[in-house]
């Protein structure tokens, strides 16, 4: 202060023809000593006690005041300049109208440290602060910041230099019963002191500190920490700075001298552990003083330049208030008597000779700049403060924090979170009763992913596709249906092919034969032509196997529906030919007339035909398509026909029904014809079968899930198509290949040796 005040002095620019003049007081770190000393500065020379009911009434000495270094100090003088008061309870102007600083408000410093412990991924930390405005709002701040960021205090606790024993013993307890690994120091240098020594008895060490300004760049702290309970910590200071000639103007001894008697005095005899000649020497101060000792071999904290951005803001307030004075002074006519001083002082102003600019805003504040300073100790024992980024809370979010030289930390910087990051795959699900930074992983469900870390909902793979194993990826559902390549259709399109060869081979057989007496007997026209029915029959069911598309969906069903009808419709022709052969043979009857082989073609026709109407209609209104079924399995997607209307389907498959059930019943009436010639008995077993096989079919079919569905129903085709096949031919082919003697007319008609004992 000293300083700058003899530079104004010497000014020619800066007030001239003005001194200032100056009082200093010390308030020994008392905020009821900063509130008598004020008194003294606005009141007169001396500091004057009166009674309650007599007010002080001089007029004001000093037109400013320097103010402490503490925030409550301030809070109590109200008018000043604080240099090292950061609370930012001092920017309130409806409290503290007057009242200016030349560091930032702890409002940037306490957000500046949330935005250094989210910069090392720090989620969980406790946090101490003194037992004062300057801890208290400043956490506050630190609080409300950290909890829009996502960060959780696990403790928060006040400590105060006078506390008791028992205060700092359990705040010990809550740092070692606690599970996180940083701790966020709010605190002053004079609390941290207490505190340190504390930590050291107990061996508190293995904590990441984060420190606030008052205490991080304190050599006197450093010093303390013999147990390297800080090391590493990592902080806010303010930015450094120099001006020019003050190291020199403070090792002047003669401007010490003659700036305070008393000051010096007491300075000097600390200094350099002595005693002036009037005093008298003693055993624990046996120097003698001169006045003329060397300064510049001295280390201590006065010699010590690193505290130059102290100074500066000392020497930055002395000319903010020198400022506000010149452009008092030149003020013009307008400016009204008595005006205040602090007005003039918010606005910006350059000091002449240096390069520093300084302004105030309208709460009276600088802007916010800080250095990141990392405790690196050396092997010496010395604690190197270096300076490892930068925080400017002028540039735009995301910008303010800039680890520019990150990789001077000396700490191996630890985890501290509260549970480990949640991977992709897994959601996070709070733990009941605790902060938002605690909670499980939980995997997320099947069909649902979550492709982040820290992820708090999983999201669902859309229809056609389906979570991976891990869950982080939604993969393309497999596509299932019957095919080729897989046993069930392998086996299933062997089965259609050998009853093609079956129905072939019996055909060339009846072909070869075909001039005998057991082909000629029933028909020989509708047995080649229910083999033909026959063999697309097997051939059909093969148009059910492979990935269904529009054309297979509607030729599958038609295909069936017609080929069957054909197929009954020649059997339903054979078991009226045989009733109707032996109603001709009664005396008067013309039934043969009525049912000849036109008749028998025009009915086989018929038949036929009404199915083939029955299918235009269906593939006209509604026809079978592709369709992807998501809902048989979670996992994959079944492609099936889907009917278009089930009521074609039915329509289709009861009318195949009918015509069984009259073909059966037709079968039924001739069973009790002679044997040689009557093959309704196999028509009977035959039909038999092929209404069991459709009856269960129907249970089988709506019970069974996807591609299932599709294999009862081949197998339904097939099991009907051997059926009639076997019970209908096989009994000729034998007689024809293994019993030649009995394919005669004579045995036909009945007229034969008899048969054999069955």
């Amino acid at each position: 202060m000293l300083f700058a005040i003899e530079e104004i002095n010497n000014s020619t620019d800066l007030l001239p023809g003005v001194s200032l003049g100056y009082k200093m007081y010390d308030t020994c770190g008392s905020i009821a000593q900063s509130i008598k000393v004020a008194l003294a500065l606005m009141n007169g020379n001396q500091i004057i006690f009166t009674a309650p009911e007599a007010p002080c009434t001089k007029p004001a000495q000093v037109q400013a005041i320097i103010g402490e270094t503490s925030s409550s100090p301030c809070m109590a003088i109200a008018t000043v300049i604080g240099h090292l008061a950061t609370c930012a309870c001092l920017s309130d102007k409806t409290k503290y109208p007057s009242f200016l600083r030349t560091i930032p408000s702890d409002y940037y410093q306490s957000r500046a440290l949330v935005y250094l412990v989210k910069y090392f991924r720090w989620t969980w930390v406790g946090a101490i602060r003194t037992n004062d405005d300057y801890g208290n709002k400043g956490m506050a701040t630190f609080t409300e910041t950290a909890q829009q960021l996502g960060i959780c205090l696990e403790y928060s606790v006040s400590f105060f230099r006078t506390d008791p024993y028992e205060k700092i013993q359990k705040i010990i307890d809550i740092i070692k019963a606690s599970t996180s690994k940083v701790i966020v120091g709010f605190l002053s240098h004079f609390d941290m002191d207490v505190l340190l020594h504390e930590f050291s008895l107990n061996n508190l060490t293995g904590y990441q500190w984060v420190g606030s300004e008052s205490w991080i760049f304190d050599s006197q702290t450093a010093k303390m920490d013999i147990h390297h309970i800080l090391d590493g910590a990592i902080g806010l200071y303010i930015p450094k700075s120099h001006v020019t000639g003050l190291k020199e103007f403070m090792l002047n001894v003669k401007l010490l001298n003659s700036s305070n008697n008393d000051l010096f005095t007491e300075f000097w005899e600390a200094l350099f552990n002595c005693k002036f000649k009037e005093l008298k020497s003693t055993a624990e101060n046996p120097r003698e003083c001169t006045g003329h000792e060397d300064l510049t071999g001295v280390q201590n904290s006065f010699t010590d330049m690193s505290l130059m951005p102290m100074f500066n803001n000392v020497y930055k307030g002395v000319y903010a208030v020198a400022h506000a004075l010149h452009n008092i002074l030149n003020c013009n006519k307008t400016c009204e008597k008595n005006v205040q001083l602090d007005p003039f002082m918010v606005k910006l102003f350059k000091f002449e000779d240096n390069i520093y600019e300084v302004y105030f805003d309208e709460n009276g504040d600088p802007a916010a700049k800080y250095e990141i300073i990392n405790w690196q100790p050396r092997k010496n024992g010395i604690v190197e403060f270096v300076t490892v980024g930068l925080y400017d809370a002028s540039l735009s979010p995301g910008k303010h924090l800039s680890m520019v030289i990150i990789v001077h930390l000396s700490i191996q910087v630890p985890v501290s979170v509260c549970s480990e990051k949640c991977p992709p795959g897994t959601r996070k699900v709070l733990q009941k009763g605790r902060p938002v930074c605690c909670y499980d992983c939980i995997r997320c469900a099947e069909g649902e992913i979550s492709n982040t870390t820290d992820s708090v909902t999983c999201l669902r793979c859309p229809p056609e596709f389906w979570s991976n194993e891990r869950r982080d990826t939604c993969i393309k559902k497999e596509a299932v249906f019957l095919s080729y390549e897989e046993i069930m259709g392998a086996l299933l399109t062997a089965a259609s092919l050998f009853g093609t060869c079956m129905t072939t081979g019996v055909a060339l057989i009846f072909f070869k034969y075909r001039k005998t007496p057991i082909v000629r007997a029933n028909n020989s026209e509708l047995s080649f032509l229910l083999l033909f029915s026959l063999t697309l029959c097997f051939l059909c069911s093969l148009t059910f196997i492979g990935q269904p598309s529009e054309w297979s969906c509607m030729l599958r069903h038609v295909a069936f529906g017609i080929t069957f009808v054909l197929c009954i419709s020649c059997v339903l022709g054979k078991t009226m030919v045989v009733l109707m052969a032996f109603r001709a043979t009664r005396p008067g009857s013309n039934v043969q007339k009525w049912f000849g082989p036109t008749q028998q073609r025009l009915c086989v026709t018929s038949f036929t035909l009404i199915q083939l109407i029955m299918c235009i209609i269906w593939l006209t209104v509604s026809p079978p398509f592709p369709f992807k079924n998501f809902k048989e399995f979670k996992d994959k997607i079944t492609l099936e026909c889907a009917l278009g209307t089930s009521v074609g389907y039915w329509a289709v498959l009861g009318y195949i029904g009918l015509l069984s059930v009259l073909c059966f019943i037709f079968a039924f009436l001739a069973r009790k014809l002679p044997d040689n010639f009557n093959e309704a008995k196999f028509i009977t077993f035959s039909m038999l079968i092929f209404c069991a096989v459709w009856i269960t079919f129907i249970p089988a079919y709506v019970s069974s899930p996807g591609k299932f569905s599709v294999a009862v129903e081949i197998f339904a085709i097939l099991a009907s198509s051997f059926g009639l096949l076997i019970c209908i031919f096989f009994p000729k082919c034998y007689i024809i290949l293994l019993k030649p003697e009995r394919n005669t007319k004579k045995n036909m008609m009945g007229k034969g040796a008899p048969r054999p004992p069955s």
